[in-house]
């Protein structure tokens, strides 16, 4: 500070001018002076440059402010020279304190320095005197030491040749105490000598040990083939017979096939083993699950041994284990064939989780999970398979009992069981069916969780596959279908030559009660309890669409229907064939009485109604009588004929009756004969009854009658039309068919002359008569 007070005034205020200049740091773009100006410190700006100068800046000051203004200047102006002031102190005593700890540093230095130097000197001449008294006790003693090392050396040749004497009874106490780790040390610590001296010195001696590790190389491969040593005494007699130069490898082949032979025992076990629903008590069951788990156990602490043993064996292992999870699904895939419970498949499922986690915890390598998801996708999907084909079959054996029971005999009572049994085949198996399949999705089972949507959805598509192969399974039952290849194990039961009417009536009301009845139930079910699902993927559309279904078995339903009507009416007429075909209408005699045909005829009709009854429903009762017709209620051809016109004798006018009548008809409305059927006991039986007549109307239109011929078949359609005025509903269509019969006679007649009305009379009343004495219970 003296030396500061020293400095010309001048020079402490430029450099306080430079001081300050440093710490405001003035961009030097704000110095330019403008133009026209002698001096370039022409702004206020320039108080902030080195170059400032005072008076320059005083007055141009003065020349831009007023009073006020200047003030206000000199007061912000003093307020930054003070704050310049305290900074600049500030800095000053900073470094003033740095500067007096750096001076006490220093004086500490120089204090602890002295002395040093006589120190250090001492301890150099008392290593110096250590160092000369060494040297001294190191060559005093130098004779002896040299004598005392080879004295040493002769006693450890002596040692050794003493342990190479001593070796075989070593060996012997190691066999004997089954100490095989040290015998083994002590051996291979000898080779070297019985290399260099086993033909000469030691002769005797190595013969006696390598008997010795004969034996033990015996005992330890023992050891290594024994399942009831430990993992760790195995692996230890494997390092010891490596360190004897044996052949391991060969030992390693032989372990591996011990697996495989394992493998393949448990393998047998498990295909005898039995399904959790086997009629056993719980004792054995149990007694066979934890005879099956200790064999699991087993192998895998045999793999966990092999793979102590042999380090480099983990893949050759992994293949190996990968064969349990197989092994397990072709024998669950055999039980899935003979129609496993859902509890038995995931009994199953369990057992083969548990033996797998069981052997992924010893070989993780092998990947066993995933392959045992995999397959269990692969067994669940036939297991959804097997359980629809075996649903099928059971329907199936359930409808097939008509062809196999009533053969040749035709009740309505066996017909009304067999449907029964078929309803309850479809529901109640369908019911067993989404049980089972729920069970599945109940189960904590790992593998059942991951596959709970694609077991939704093969319950779905399996319900929508099975309806479709049920419709192809009755069009074939029914003859409407010829069996493909993979259909003939379904259509063993019935030959198609053989097919029952009776088979084709349960095949309509069973379709009925399929669309009606079992799809809305089952279509409940799902909905309840396998909804969701979506694996399959929304752009394949829904699995299950029962709208679908109802329609097929709708479509099937009327098919069956009337393929039973028309084989019933094809059965009669093979009857009115042979009737027609039989005599010679034109040598006919005068009738006398109804013919017999009629009475096969009716006989056919009664049994076709009394079928027909049992299995359908009853429909409205409504008799269409003649006044209920939309068409004429008499036929065209039948008002002439019963005109009274009729009775002439001549032939001639006879015959022009006949034109009369078709010019009449096209006159006339006509009526309408065949209507849509319905699944009723009146559609079915009319229906029936109208084809019977159509037939019979087409087989008199192919003869030609006399007079006698002509009469009788108007007195069979006489008495036709007394039996059959309450069999079928549609009743003026009856009488128009049978009205038309007696035309197409007339028409193929030589001599249409009718009989009298009284005569049609008396002969029908003494037919009925006569059927009354025969039967009288009727």
């Amino acid at each position: 500070m003296g030396v500061d007070d020293e400095v010309p005034i001048d020079d402490k205020a430029k450099r306080m001018r430079d001081l300050l200049s440093s710490f405001y740091s003035p961009d030097p773009n704000s110095t330019s002076v403008p133009p026209n100006t002698s001096s370039r410190f022409a702004t206020l700006d320039t108080i902030n440059t080195t170059a400032f100068d005072a008076d320059q800046y005083m007055n141009l000051l003065v020349q831009k402010s007023n009073l006020e203004g200047m003030l206000q200047r000199h007061v912000e102006m003093a307020a930054e020279i003070k704050n310049l002031d305290t900074d600049l102190q500030m800095l000053v005593y900073e470094n003033y304190n740095k500067f007096v700890s750096a001076t006490d540093t220093i004086k500490r230095m120089k204090n602890n320095i002295v002395g040093m130097e006589t120190n250090m000197e001492q301890l150099l001449e008392k290593i110096m005197s250590v160092q000369s008294k060494s040297d001294g006790v190191n060559t005093s003693l130098f004779e002896k030491r040299e004598h005392i090392e080879k004295l040493h050396r002769t006693r450890n040749l002596l040692r050794k040749v003493q342990f190479i004497y001593d070796l075989p009874a070593r060996l012997a106490k190691c066999i004997k105490s089954e100490a095989y780790a040290d015998a083994v040390k002590y051996y291979t610590g000898a080779i070297p000598i019985f290399k260099a001296y086993g033909d000469s010195s030691f002769q005797d001696c190595k013969r006696a040990s390598e008997e010795a590790i004969a034996v033990i190389t015996t005992h330890l491969q023992g050891k290594v083939f024994s399942d009831s040593e430990s993992i760790q005494a195995r692996a230890e007699a494997v390092m010891l017979l490596k360190q004897l130069n044996f052949p391991v490898d060969n030992l390693k082949v032989q372990l591996f096939e011990n697996l495989e032979q394992f493998l393949v025992d448990l393998h047998l076990e498990s295909k005898e083993l039995p399904p959790a629903s086997a009629d056993q008590g719980n004792l054995p069951e149990s007694a066979t699950s934890a005879a099956h788990e200790a064999s699991i156990r087993e192998f895998s602490e045999a793999v966990r041994a092999y793979r102590v043993i042999f380090h480099d064996s983990e893949q050759q292992l992994s293949r190996l284990a990968q064969n349990i999870p197989k092994m397990h699904f072709e024998a669950t895939q055999q039980h899935i064939k003979k129609q496993l419970a859902s509890s038995d498949l995931v009994a199953m499922l369990r057992i083969i989780w548990t033996d797998v986690l069981l052997m992924d915890g010893v070989l993780p390598e092998a990947g066993l999970c995933d392959i045992t998801m995999e397959a269990a996708h692969v067994a669940v999907k036939q297991y959804a398979a097997s359980r629809f084909s075996h649903l099928l079959l059971d329907i199936s054996g359930a409808v097939v009992k008509v062809g196999n029971q009533m053969e040749g005999i035709e009740e309505e009572n066996s017909l009304q069981a067999t449907l029964e049994a078929s309803k309850k085949a479809v529901v109640q198996g369908s019911m067993d069916v989404l049980q089972d399949f729920r069970q599945l999705l109940d189960e904590n089972l790992e593998q059942l969780s991951k596959l709970r949507d694609l077991v939704i959805d093969w319950v779905q598509e399996g319900f929508q596959d099975f309806f479709r192969r049920l419709n192809d399974h009755f069009l074939l039952l029914s003859g409407k279908k010829y069996p493909a290849v993979q259909d003939l194990s379904f259509h063993e039961g019935i030959q198609r030559d053989k097919i029952l009417p009776g088979l084709v009536l349960v095949l309509a009301q069973l379709s009925v009660f399929v669309e009606q009845n079992a799809i809305p139930r089952i279509t409940e079910e799902i909905a309840s309890s396998f909804s969701g699902g979506g694996s399959r993927g929304y752009e394949n559309g829904p699995a299950f669409v029962p709208a679908e279904i109802c329609r097929t078995f709708r479509a099937a339903g009327e098919k069956f229907l009337q393929h039973y009507i028309n084989m019933r009416t094809q059965k009669i007429s093979v009857v009115l064939n042979k009737r027609f075909t039989t005599p010679n209408w034109v040598k006919h005699k005068e009738p006398r009485e109804v013919h017999m045909f009629v009475d096969l005829l009716l006989q056919e009709l009664d049994s076709i109604i009394k079928e027909v009854k049992s299995m359908l429903p009853e429909g409205i009762q409504r008799k269409h009588r003649r006044s209920d017709s939309s068409g004429s209620t008499i036929s065209s051809r039948s008002n002439p004929l019963r005109d009274d016109r009729m009775v002439r004798s001549n032939t001639q006018q006879a015959r022009s009756q006949l034109l009369e009548s078709h010019l009449a008809k096209l006159f006339k409305q006509k009526m309408e004969i065949f209507t849509k059927v319905e699944h009723t006991q009146e559609s079915a039986i009319t229906t029936m009854v109208k084809l019977c007549l159509k037939s019979l109307q087409e087989f008199v239109r192919l003869q030609t009658f006399n007079r006698s011929g002509f009469q009788q078949i108007q007195l069979d359609i006489h008495f036709l039309k007394t039996t059959l005025k309450d069999t079928a509903d549609d009743e003026a269509a009856v009488d128009f068919l049978l009205d038309e019969v007696i035309v197409a006679a007339a028409e193929r007649c030589l001599d249409p002359i009718p009989l009298e009305p009284s005569i049609l009379d008396r002969l029908t009343q003494a037919k009925l008569a006569k059927a009354r004495e025969q039967s009288p219970t009727s």
